[in-house]
């Protein structure tokens, strides 16, 4: 006989959301800018990338993060 699989709880469900939805919108971000302002340019582009990144990173780890 199986039984279902244990439900987490909600606040860590919506937090799992709220995570996949940042990574989304940093996704999102980082593609509009290669296509508007870097497209032909492969090392000022990825330059940018990886600042954006640390941005999203450094604003995560300030005031998202819960301890």
């Amino acid at each position: 006989m199986s039984y279902p699989a244990k439900m987490e709880n909600p606040s860590s469900m919506s937090r799992h959301l709220a995570i996949v939805l940042y990574v989304i919108t940093m996704a999102a971000v980082i593609v509009g800018v290669d296509f508007l302002f870097f497209r032909d340019r492969f090392w000022e582009r990825l330059a940018v990338n990886i600042g954006i990144v640390l941005v999203f990173a450094a604003f995560y780890l300030l005031f998202l993060r819960r301890s």
